[in-house]
């Protein structure tokens, strides 16, 4: 949760604070690498996301995509860009973290991460499985939650600055939803896998507590940002 939440945008704040205003004349040599980098880890992370079978290898590999759009819209060097990049920091600070954090509600309880052994947990976790899914759309950056208004800026910033780099990165949003709603799919909906967990208890006070928060600000962040 800490390096979704906080260390993955260290790199992003020390691009705005030192590269681009130390180095103007380097960020702008640079900006052909920079995205061209960025746009590999995007379709690359996402594409190694629907491969994968672990929880939590799903979630890190999505942010990885995530942060491959923050930099590009800071190498956009337009403000609609730069501000799509740090309202996606802050978003994604919250949207990942949250989900890294319901995989830790699923490994306390039952001590695996692998996706085969779950399914059908709507019918015996309903209110978890309205979270998770909550912060799935987040996650793919659905309208009216804050992921949204950073990737729309990232993106109009990007077709500013180079439309064929734009036109690659939103091949990222449709895998993004893919290995989102496919991960959303398989875990909560479906038949119950009873032949390997047969208790479930749904979220406590104390995690409902920690996970609202962060649904109040995304929205909040979504519809006023």
């Amino acid at each position: 949760v800490i390096l979704a939440g906080i260390l993955l945008k260290l790199g992003g704040y020390g691009f705005i604070r030192f590269s681009l205003p130390l180095f103007p004349f380097a960020s702008v040599y640079f900006t052909p690498l920079i995205f061209s980098v960025s746009v590999v880890a995007i379709i690359y992370t996402s594409l190694t996301t629907l491969r994968q079978i672990d929880l939590k290898k799903i979630i890190a590999y999505s942010s990885v995509a995530h942060m491959g759009y923050v930099t590009i819209g800071l190498f956009t060097l337009n403000i609609q860009g730069i501000e799509g990049a740090v309202l996606l920091m802050l978003s994604h600070g919250l949207v990942s973290s949250a989900l890294f954090l319901c995989v830790g509600v699923l490994y306390d309880r039952y001590h695996t991460r692998i996706i085969k052994y779950y399914g059908g947990l709507t019918q015996v976790m309903p209110l978890f499985a309205f979270i998770f899914l909550f912060f799935s759309f987040a996650n793919i950056s659905l309208p009216g939650t804050s992921s949204f208004i950073g990737e729309f800026l990232v993106l109009l910033g990007a077709f500013k600055a180079n439309t064929l780099v734009a036109f690659l990165a939103t091949t990222g949003v449709i895998l993004g939803a893919a290995y989102s709603l496919w991960l959303a799919n398989r875990l909560i909906f479906g038949q119950l896998t009873l032949q390997y967990i047969t208790k479930f208890s749904d979220i406590s006070k104390r995690e409902f507590v920690i996970l609202m928060p962060r649904i109040f600000l995304v929205i909040l962040m979504g519809l006023y940002p």
